[in-house]
């Protein structure tokens, strides 16, 4: 992480502060809103960025401000930054490991996330299901009881990628160090909201646990800027024709080699 001046970090730390206490504006259906009882020029720093919009009436400043979309993602990459959870995100989702009944949401999401040349087969998804439940990481909507998105692998020892993880789920070996990360799949309607940063934080962090050492992902050149926000290196080309695609190899350390 690189250092920031200490006038950056009270404008890091007072923007994520007001994400995190955030609540509804009683008066303006699906809008938030936070106090403002945080370093003045900060405010004005954030509002200049169109971070933040201050309240304001015929009698001067407000005693609240609004999070524009740019703060709100702001907000939500500082939490990742400092490895912090998003309180929200969690009482709104469970996040678990997927049950076996749950098969057929996660084939239907993995089929509206992707398109036919890079998703896995029903087949494929069964098998990863039945093999290796505990690397998946389900995000269920408290309110529906459904799946909103999920994350899921097999665990190897082999030192090199391969397409062959994506589609021979037999591959797993539950006592493998290195985890091969075969999807990160959102639907569309809870994207943008930081459930896949979420998604990604919470399997890092469960899994560094468990004592694995990395994890590895493969992704188009087009996502390499998001995996690295979250924490990944870019590793360069990777051994991949999946999908008749160009991937890039990803890769997140958990625990050093013995």
């Amino acid at each position: 992480m690189n250092k920031k001046s200490r006038q950056q970090a009270i404008e890091d730390l007072t923007l994520a502060l007001l994400y995190l206490t955030r609540f509804d504006d009683e008066n303006r259906p699906h809008q938030q809103i936070s106090w403002k009882g945080y370093d003045f020029d900060a405010l004005e720093k954030m509002e200049e960025k169109d971070l933040l919009i201050q309240a304001r009436s015929s009698r001067g400043y407000g005693k609240y401000v609004y999070l524009t979309d740019d703060g709100i993602k702001k907000a939500q990459d500082l939490l990742q930054e400092y490895s912090l959870s998003d309180r929200d995100l969690n009482e709104r989702f469970e996040f678990r490991q997927i049950l076996p009944e749950e098969v057929e949401q996660a084939i239907m999401i993995e089929q509206t996330c992707f398109p036919p040349n890079e998703a896995c087969s029903r087949e494929q998804m069964e098998k990863r299901v039945f093999l290796a439940p505990e690397l998946f990481l389900v995000a269920v909507d408290r309110q529906t009881g459904k799946l909103a998105g999920f994350l899921n692998g097999i665990a190897t020892n082999e030192g090199e990628f391969r397409d062959e993880f994506f589609t021979d789920a037999s591959l797993h070996d539950p006592e493998g160090k290195t985890i091969i990360l075969c999807g990160l799949d959102v639907l569309p309607e809870y994207r943008k909201q930081g459930l896949a940063r979420e998604l990604v934080h919470l399997y890092c962090r469960r899994e560094e646990e468990k004592g694995k050492r990395r994890l590895v992902l493969t992704c188009l050149a087009s996502k390499v800027k998001m995996y690295r926000k979250f924490g990944f290196i870019d590793r360069g080309e990777a051994n991949s024709s999946w999908g008749g695609e160009k991937w890039h190899e990803m890769g997140y350390f958990l625990n050093p080699e013995e």
